[in-house]
This record gives C-alpha cells, sequence and structure tokens, in this order.
C-alpha cells in the first residue's frame, strides 16, 4: 500500500487555535458553561436527496400503518465520503429503480383501499362504490398529500391528483379502485422520493440563506425520526414556529421524546457501521456452518438493540460502546458466540464474560464477520475498518499490482498465524505505509476467526494478540477497547459524522470551527448523542444554505485550501 498514507481528512487539519483551546479561553460565554457560542453560519447547496429504503419504508408505516406490505426491491444505495446519507444526493435512478417505486406504490395502494382497511384509512365512504365521488376523492388527496409530499398542495396539484382518481373509475368502474390511481401518483411523485430543499433570503447575511419552513420540517424529521413530518410538525412549520427559537426548541425536544426518535439512531448507525454490505456478505459454508441468513441479520440486531439501549434508554457515553461488554443475544448468535442463552425464543440481555476477550461493538460479530473474508479473518481489513469508520481516518486502497500470495495461504505451516503471514507486507515498502496503520489494531482481534468466533490458536500456533493504536501499545481486546474509547478522534469522528449524516453532505474547510463547537458540547453533555443531536438540531448551521459561489470564487477558495493545506 502507499506509504504516504493520510491519517485524516481535510476536515481534520489543524487550525492554529483549535475549537478546543478556544472553549478554555472564552468558556461561559455560550449556552452551555465551558462552550463558546456557535459559530456563525456557513451553510452547503441546497440538495436533492433521495429516500433512503429505510426512510421509505418508515415514512409509509408512519402515514398508513406498520402493517402495509411493500413489495419491491430497491435499489442499492450509493455510499460517498463514506456515508449512505451523503450518496442520496449524489445518485440517480435507474429504469429498473421507477420500476420498483412504480410496484410499491401499487402494492400499498391496494392495502390503503382493500375492505378490510379502507373505513380506517379512508375519511370518507362514496354514496356508491360505482359512482365516482369527488368529494371524497378530495378529501382523501387533502388528508395523504401533505403527508407525501412533505408541504400543503396547491389547488392544482389537488385537481390533477383528483383527476388521475376519476380516470381511473372511469377505466375499472370501481370508485375505490380508482382511488388508488390517485394514491400512486403520489407515491411516484419526484417530491415524494426526492427530497427537494426549497431555500428563502436571510436578511442578516446575504452569503447565506435558509431552507424554507417546509423543507426545514422535512430536514428535522428525517434527522430525529428518519421519517417524514407528522402532521404537528407540518402545523408548526406552517405557522412559521420553526423561524424562533422556542419554536424549534419544542419540535426538537417532542420529536426526541418521541417513540420515533429509536429509528433515527438506529439508521445512522447502520449507515456508519456499513450494514448495507452484509447484502453481499458470504462465508464458506465448509468452514463457518453457522453462519446463515439468519444469523447476519441477528448479528446487525444484536448491535443496534446494544448501542439504542445504551445510549437512548441508559443514556451512555457513547465511548463507553467500544467497553461495554453488555448486549443482546438469540440462541442462534450463542451458538457463534459459545454462549448459552436460556430464552428459546427472542431476545435475551446478557453479558459477555470477562474472560471471553469481548467488549464493545468492535468485538460483535457483525463488525468482525463483515470485515472478513468468506474463509478466513483478516486483521487488514478490520484495521482499516477500525480506522475509517471509527476514526474518520482515509487508508488508501493497495496498489494494483500488489501480491496477496503469501497472506492468502492461511495453512502456511511456514507461517501459521496471520502476523506471520502479514509481515511482508509490514516490510516492503510499497506496503508497509498502509499496513503499519491498519495491521497492529487488526491483529488484537485474530483471536476472532473469520465469523468472528474466538480461539486461542490458528494453524495449532498460539496467537499473539499485542497490538498498537497511535502510540498506545496493547496486548490484548480489553486494552484495544479502552485505547478507542480513549483516543480523541473517536468522540469528534462521531461528531462529524453525525453532522455530515444531517445535512447530506461533506463538511467544508470553514466548518472546522463549528466542528470543534459541536465536539466542545458533546463533551460537555457527557458524550450522550442525543443531546449531540439536539445540538446539532437547534443550530443555525444545521438550517444554512451557501449562495452558489462563481467560478472566481471557487478558485479563490481552493487557492486559499491549498495554502493552508501547505502550512499544515
Amino acid at each position: 500500500m502507499r506509504s504516504n498514507h493520510r491519517l485524516s481528512t481535510s476536515s481534520h487539519r489543524a487550525l492554529p487555535l483549535s475549537g478546543v483551546l478556544l472553549t478554555v479561553l472564552l468558556g461561559g460565554c455560550g449556552d452551555k458553561a465551558g462552550v463558546v457560542a456557535e459559530p456563525d453560519p456557513v451553510g452547503g447547496p441546497a440538495l436533492v436527496r433521495r429516500l433512503t429504503e429505510s426512510q421509505y419504508r418508515a415514512t409509509v408505516a408512519d402515514i398508513f400503518g406498520p402493517d402495509i406490505p411493500i413489495a419491491a426491491r430497491f435499489e442499492k444505495g450509493v455510499r460517498a465520503d463514506g456515508l449512505l446519507s451523503i450518496g442520496t444526493s449524489q445518485s440517480g435512478m435507474s429504469p429498473f429503480s421507477i420500476e420498483q417505486y412504480d410496484a410499491a406504490a401499487r402494492t400499498v395502494a391496494e392495502a390503503v383501499v382493500s375492505p378490510e382497511r379502507r373505513g380506517q384509512l379512508i375519511p370518507c365512504s362514496p354514496a356508491a362504490e360505482a359512482a365516482f365521488d369527488q368529494d371524497c376523492a378530495t378529501a382523501f388527496v387533502e388528508r395523504y398529500g401533505p403527508r407525501l409530499l412533505r408541504r400543503p398542495l396547491r389547488q392544482e396539484e389537488i385537481d390533477r391528483y383528483v383527476a388521475a382518481g376519476r380516470d381511473g373509475h372511469a377505466r375499472l368502474g370501481n370508485f375505490y379502485e380508482g382511488l388508488k390511481y390517485a394514491l400512486v401518483g403520489m407515491m411516484v411523485a419526484p417530491e415524494f422520493l426526492l427530497r427537494v430543499e426549497q431555500t428563502e433570503p436571510t436578511p442578516e447575511n446575504h452569503d447565506v440563506a435558509q431552507l424554507d419552513d417546509y423543507s426545514k420540517a422535512a430536514r428535522l424529521s428525517y434527522f430525529l425520526t428518519n421519517s417524514t413530518p407528522d402532521e404537528e410538525l407540518l402545523r408548526a412549520a406552517g405557522a412559521g414556529e420553526l423561524d424562533t427559537g422556542k419554536g424549534l426548541a419544542a419540535q426538537v425536544d417532542r420529536l426526541i421524546q418521541s417513540p420515533r426518535f429509536e429509528g433515527s439512531v438506529r439508521a445512522f448507525f447502520e449507515d456508519m457501521l456499513e450494514f448495507d454490505l452484509f447484502a453481499d456478505l458470504a462465508k464458506d459454508p465448509a468452514i463457518y456452518p453457522a453462519f446463515n441468513s439468519t444469523v447476519a441479520a441477528e448479528a446487525q440486531e444484536q448491535t443496534l438493540k446494544t448501542i439504542t439501549d445504551h445510549l437512548i434508554n441508559r443514556k451512555g457515553d457513547y465511548r463507553d460502546l467500544f467497553t461495554t461488554r453488555e448486549t443482546y443475544l438469540t440462541r442462534a448468535l450463542g451458538i457463534v458466540y459459545r454462549l448459552p442463552v436460556p430464552t428459546r425464543n427472542g431476545w435475551e440481555k446478557t453479558e459477555f464474560p470477562e474472560d471471553s476477550g469481548r467488549a464493545g461493538i468492535q468485538s460483535h460479530i457483525s463488525f468482525l464477520a463483515l470485515h472478513s473474508h468468506p474463509g478466513r479473518s483478516s486483521a487488514t481489513l478490520r484495521g482499516k475498518a477500525i480506522r475509517e469508520i471509527f476514526l474518520c481516518q482515509d487508508v488508501p486502497d493497495p496498489p494494483a499490482n500488489v501480491s496477496f500470495t503469501a497472506v492468502n495461504e492461511a495453512d502456511n505451516a511456514a507461517k501459521p498465524t496471520a502476523r506471520d503471514r502479514l509481515r511482508i507486507h509490514n516490510t516492503e515498502p510499497a506496503c508497509a505505509g498502509c499496513h503499519k496503520i491498519m495491521d497492529p489494531p487488526g491483529l488484537v482481534l485474530e483471536n476472532f476467526d473469520g465469523l468472528g468466533t474466538y480461539r486461542s490458536h490458528e494453524n495449532g500456533a498460539l496467537i499473539d494478540t499485542s497490538g498498537d493504536l497511535d502510540g498506545n501499545a496493547f496486548n490484548s481486546g480489553a486494552g484495544l477497547s479502552q485505547a478507542l474509547r480513549n483516543h480523541p478522534e473517536t468522540s469528534r469522528c462521531l461528531v462529524e459524522k453525525m453532522y455530515r449524516y444531517a445535512v447530506g453532505r461533506d463538511t467544508v474547510w470553514e466548518e472546522r470551527p463549528y466542528m470543534d463547537y459541536l465536539l466542545a458540547s458533546f463533551g460537555v453533555d457527557g458524550y450522550q448523542v442525543p443531546r449531540l443531536m439536539r445540538t446539532i438540531a437547534l443550530s443555525n448551521n444545521f438550517f444554512a444554505i451557501r449562495a452558489p459561489a462563481t467560478d472566481a470564487g471557487d478558485q479563490q477558495q481552493a487557492a486559499v485550501a491549498a495554502e493552508r493545506e501547505d502550512r499544515t
């Protein structure tokens, strides 16, 4: 691998006077003791963001009910700058995807107008099913249109969807069959499938605009609930309450306290932990017979249940996710972990034994199996994942001509362990630079095979679990857990990923003071993730939109960034 490894992204470059130092010097000037006031907004472009699969499903469930079926195959998301959330503003729609959205809309519409559900979901009844009822169709569109399009409908839009219902009735001779056409039309509309952000000027700053009220509501809702704005949030947006500090705080606190908030935390960590890769995960059944689709699904759920319980129910310190031994298991997972699970069906809260070698979510099989090969473990893949997922540090891809022959010889008697086989990459100049930062933390996890089951020997040789993380040496998984928990980039990485996830884009250099502000607030708040999300949602930066730059302005900004890069 290339030796000129870049340990951090551009957003990690050190400023001459960091926000942390400013916090010490100017503590007490902001809303929280020891934290400076929020920096002036910088903003980014207004975005058009495609709904993720989880957002689509949550939106349908919140509007029509959790039992509404969705029969479609969703196209795989695009990961950009480490997050699917950012990729939603950079990916287009293929013909296949459009076909699947149409299929999904038809299954939802079929369920909504079905005899067993229409009494609950349709706000009126036609005088006769064989006749088209204009007033009832209008009431239906007026009820669901604002929830689906996330804003009030204009009269011409209402008329258009009602006309679609009338055309459907004319063809099929049944009011409810025609009503399906109106609902399908709304559910394949670009403004349902895409979150189209609209802006309005900011009087006090001509260089920075802000989202309009309904775009604010959508950004807020998908960040804090992973779903569409509910009726109360749309009402508040229409009343202008999101433009006031008191009104915005009331809605933010209401959403965080709602049952839907857990869905947003789960969605963020699914994205951060790259669980979408499970769709393509394969294991050699001859080597790992315990692996199957049930184990793969429950491994993800185990980690998400551990995270949400710790962060939401117990209001725990985010950093403790890397040291906690408390978790949830099923019997299928118990086989892989080699732990007894008395509960026959369902989940059981438990704790890894102190001598199990497991502590923290990086010791879960959702991490260990995902970052391994089909037939063996991989210290390099695991070390790379630790750097990129938990510390936000870029690791370059290997050169095209690198040879993996020695590493792949897992049954080599002369090099029985992964540490032995990786020595060649740690000594070759083209590979050493990257392997010296990936392998030391990854080798500590070699006590776990390619599925994540504990082992003490490989090919009859005792596994050496000593390692290092940026100068912090240890000789066990517990040492890695503490090193990850206490690493200064662990909390900063979470802060930056959370903000980037929220706004759907990468950060820019000018936002570094704001990142320092969020990090300082995160620390003062005991590293509690719900409070970090609240801080982001209440900040002026969250809704800020930067005016499009001219070509000259782009060139000037690039020159300034390059000069700063040279200085650092």
